[in-house]
């Protein structure tokens, strides 16, 4: 009996399967199946029905459904390194996934500017990728940041409440001091946003520069003792917590 409660579990929508596989958008997958070109362990599929993708025999125009296995990293950015997964300016510059030896297309979610460090997350799931990336969603940011000199309360706390940048504010913020020396302060910033280079911007914009940044945490997910170019596959754990819906 629990054996069948998972299999019926790992049954999905067959335009999600479709897409997954690459096939184009939901509407269009949708048209093919209304049209009687999808077919499940040999019968005419209909709109509504579900497949388990490792058990089921799913062709679309008589050829297989080849399915991509989700995969889901998390990775130590080192500084000096850039988080596309190509150097736009083919200038052989190093980039996130010169690091990451796993095959096929994988998006890269919460890029960091190329002196920045720290935790990315790299998948081919597009939907996640998606809703991690969105900003609508205010998946949580942390990083830990080296500001020039010592900033007083006053600006932090208008660092925290919002500042205009781009015509807009800014999201509120949390800001806390962890040490300050003679010469340079670090702090902990916790976001729900994250405009180009926003960080950077609004310091020099305050009048305190940022000499290091280093994003700890994304969503649920944190750096942990991942050193500098190393990354590992997300635990089922991980995966769940981060797929998980808000």
């Amino acid at each position: 009996m629990p054996e069948r409660h998972e299999q019926h579990e790992r049954r999905q929508r067959l335009q999600k399967l479709m897409a997954q596989a690459g096939l184009g958008s939901r509407r269009k997958n949708e048209a093919l199946i209304t049209a009687g070109r999808v077919r499940v362990n040999g019968q005419v599929a209909r709109l509504g029905d579900k497949a388990d993708p490792d058990v089921d025999r799913v062709e679309v125009d008589g050829r297989l459904l080849k399915l991509e296995k989700l995969v889901y990293i998390k990775l130590h950015k080192p500084k000096g390194v850039l988080s596309s997964t190509e150097d736009e300016l083919a200038q052989g510059r190093p980039t996130v996934r010169d690091l990451v030896n796993v095959q096929g297309h994988l998006y890269p979610i919460g890029r960091l500017d190329r002196q920045s460090e720290g935790l990315m997350l790299l998948t081919n799931d597009g939907k996640l990728a998606h809703r991690l990336t969105h900003p609508r969603y205010g998946h949580e940011k942390i990083y830990r940041v080296v500001v020039e000199g010592k900033p007083v309360l006053a600006t932090l706390e208008q660092w925290a409440r919002g500042v205009e940048l781009d015509g807009r504010p800014t999201i509120p913020a949390q800001i806390e001091i962890l040490h300050q020396q003679k010469d340079h302060t670090w702090l902990r910033l916790t976001m729900r946003e994250g405009r180009k280079r926003q960080i950077r911007r609004i310091a020099a914009m305050l009048g305190h520069p940022v000499t290091r940044l280093i994003r700890e945490q994304i969503g649920p997910i944190r750096l942990g003792d991942l050193k500098p170019g190393e990354w590992r596959h997300l635990s089922a754990s991980e995966v769940a917590a981060l797929t998980k819906r808000r």
